[in-house]
């Protein structure tokens, strides 16, 4: 049986896109506590289902969907393939898992043909019927129709029939190029996937006083917290040195720091971590766009996630893969100074006048100085500065030399001189710096 809440939920979620929400209204309509509905009001801000505009008030709003997707639907190749519907509209957002080339007898496609599958094909109709029996959807290319009977049979399955007029080859690079794009080994996380909602974090109000900071401090872990004005809106954050030699009734509103830095829901870890690590914070408060306090966000929370992104199992291949792929690691011995990889230069990693592209050189030294920093302190590190020199071009086939030497470390830092050598012969120079767990 559903809670009061989630029935509220559901009320909020049967509305109109536009339509007003208050928490009178609903207490008043749904015979619940006014308590009941506004915290009822502000889940249902944190799902997307209504939001809070100034001088209008709560409406009811159309829910964001997620952007990224596992697998690609029949709609999305159609896009790619800049192609027409002919058939079974009905079967356009099923997802497909491969596609399949019509290039064979019919009698060899039955091993191959299977559900969930899309058969690229050209004007052959009885291989355009065997794949809609067998649960695949069908793309014709080369502009070419089929008949009504083959329409009607796609309609019938509700699987999508559709006509491109790109060849087959090149349609095959699209749908190949698509399906590895979405589904990249690392998907962006985002504030939003890892943030502590408000109901399970600690903040303070205008009306507080440092007792009340006192107090909350001795019962969390934090240090910093924010403040809200009485419509729940973030004005401020107090941390332990604004409090400092303050009696127990000073106004928290007399010592905080106004206009502090905050985070949003669709901005990635990467971001986040990069204003930590820039103005040396442990929490940023969590807002919506007009400000409400919605959850904190710590530097523990944006670690752990940055650790997990990089422990997924490869799964596409972007150009980051493809040049770790390519760095090897030589045996040091007992040697926990300084670490020494071997590299080699690919023709797809070099720029148009024939030389290793900086941007290439300088992911190889970011991947090197993070891999000796997992190696020696066993913790992740967020990269803070790279500072790169290069000095000689170096050529398509070098084999480079990189090492890695811890010059200085504490709790919270490492730095890494970096030096790259081909034949002995010193090519490039970096110093990296990094923030580590």
């Amino acid at each position: 049986m559903p809670t009061k809440h989630d029935m509220i939920i559901q009320y909020i979620d049967s509305l109109s896109v536009g339509e007003k929400v208050s928490v009178r209204s609903i207490a008043k309509n749904m015979r619940m506590s006014e308590g009941t509905a506004y915290r009822a009001i502000k889940d249902a801000e944190s799902l997307g289902l209504v939001s809070t505009i100034d001088r209008v008030g709560t409406i009811r709003i159309e829910k964001k969907q997620s952007k990224s997707f596992e697998s690609l639907t029949y709609e999305a190749v159609e896009k790619i393939v800049e192609g027409t519907v002919l058939g079974g509209k009905k079967g356009l957002m099923k997802h497909l898992n491969k596609f399949v080339i019509g290039a064979m007898q019919e009698d060899a496609m039955l091993r191959y043909i299977m559900p969930d599958s899309l058969m690229i094909v050209g004007n052959r109709i009885s291989v355009q019927r065997l794949a809609l029996e067998s649960g695949a959807a069908v793309l014709i290319t080369g502009g070419f129709e089929t008949t009504p009977e083959i329409i009607d049979l796609a309609n019938e399955v509700d699987l999508p029939i559709i006509t491109t007029s790109y060849d087959t080859f090149t349609v095959a690079t699209l749908i190949n190029r698509a399906m590895s794009d979405h589904l990249i080994k690392k998907e962006i996380v985002l504030v939003e996937t890892i943030y502590t909602p408000l109901e399970k974090t600690a903040y303070l109000t205008v009306e507080d006083t440092v007792a009340k900071y006192r107090e909350l401090s001795q019962e969390t872990d934090h240090a910093r917290f924010p403040v809200v004005n009485m419509q729940g809106r973030l004005v401020g954050i107090v941390t332990s040195k604004d409090i400092i030699r303050r009696i127990d009734d000073y106004a928290i509103e007399k010592v905080m720091t106004k206009t502090p830095v905050v985070a949003k829901t669709h901005m990635s870890i990467a971001s986040v971590s990069h204003m930590m690590i820039w103005d040396g914070l442990d929490v940023l408060p969590v807002v919506e766009d007009n400000m409400q306090l919605i959850g904190i966000i710590s530097r523990h929370d944006v670690m752990k996630a940055i650790q997990l992104s990089q422990r997924q199992p490869q799964i596409g291949n972007t150009i980051e893969d493809q040049i770790v792929s390519s760095i090897k690691n030589i045996d040091t011995g007992d040697n926990t100074n300084y670490k020494n990889y071997i590299f080699q230069v690919e023709p797809q990693m070099l720029n148009s006048v024939g030389t290793l592209s900086y941007g290439v050189l300088a992911e190889v030294i970011a991947e090197t100085s993070q891999r000796m920093t997992y190696e020696i302190y066993k913790q992740g590190a967020i990269l803070e500065h790279l500072q790169l020199h290069y000095f000689k071009l170096i050529q398509n086939d070098n084999k480079l030399n990189i090492i890695c030497e811890d010059l200085d470390a504490n709790r919270r830092a490492v730095k890494v001189d970096v030096s790259v050598y081909n034949d002995n012969r010193l090519m490039a120079k970096a110093l990296v710096s990094y923030q580590i767990a």
